[in-house]
């Protein structure tokens, strides 16, 4: 069984609704439908915006459905200017960048694990490849994820300096930390909607947010029919 998790209604409903044999079940407060698309077994989660909200969903997906890997799907921020509206990024590896103990002189970002301490959790290189294979010219890159829509090419210049990050977004990090301490392969799939331009990021993400999401939906729907 594949799982994939989105954050909001457009990023998972294109799938829901490709789905046959389907069931569902509310489990902490969020809804899973699991049955076939395209052929293969999978189990799709709307989580909600944020890490903990992600991070909760991925736990109990785990848990109880035991998917062999894990897709977090949806939108994304640019954080480089080789990234544009449209664009399909497939991540390399994932980073909280709101993860902060430099005060004691830890090195930015640091994640204390019970296997370890990291900056940056890898995407799975394997399920990244299989993904990479269903899209038109991906954009590869970090993965930055934090508690906070980040608008102002500021920031996000700040993002791709001190993490090579290409994508900001609120779920994927917590997502991967969760798959990576269970041992479960992961990747993320993100469609931009907001970039690095001179236009107000809200105007763009709002006009550009559906369309997105719709692309993120496609290239899972031909990956799952593969």
């Amino acid at each position: 069984m594949i799982g994939i998790i989105g954050a909001m209604d457009i990023e998972v409903e294109g799938l829901i609704s490709a789905m046959s044999d389907k069931e569902e079940r509310k489990i902490s407060g969020i809804v899973f439908h699991s049955g076939k698309i395209g052929g293969k077994e999978c189990v799709v989660a709307k989580c909600g915006v944020g890490k903990v909200n992600a991070a909760v969903c991925t736990q109990t997906m785990i848990l109880e459905y035991k998917p062999k890997c894990i897709i977090n799907t949806g939108i994304g921020g640019a954080a480089s200017f080789e990234t544009k509206i449209g664009d399909v990024v497939i991540a390399t590896a994932v980073v909280q960048h709101d993860m902060d103990t430099t005060a004691l002189g830890d090195a930015p970002a640091m994640l204390f694990l019970h296997n370890g301490e990291y900056d940056k959790i890898p995407c799975d290189k394997a399920l990244s490849e299989k993904i990479i294979s269903a899209c038109i010219e991906p954009k590869l890159g970090i993965a930055a994820t934090g508690d906070r829509f980040i608008a102002g090419n500021d920031e996000r210049i700040k993002l791709n300096s001190s993490f090579g990050a290409v994508v900001c977004e609120m779920e994927g990090g917590s997502i991967g930390q969760v798959c990576f301490i269970n041992d479960v392969p992961f990747t993320i799939l993100r469609s931009i909607s907001d970039s690095m331009s001179d236009e107000d990021d809200s105007v763009e993400y709002m006009t550009f947010c559906k369309s997105s999401a719709e692309k993120s939906v496609a290239v899972l729907k031909k990956f799952l029919s593969e």
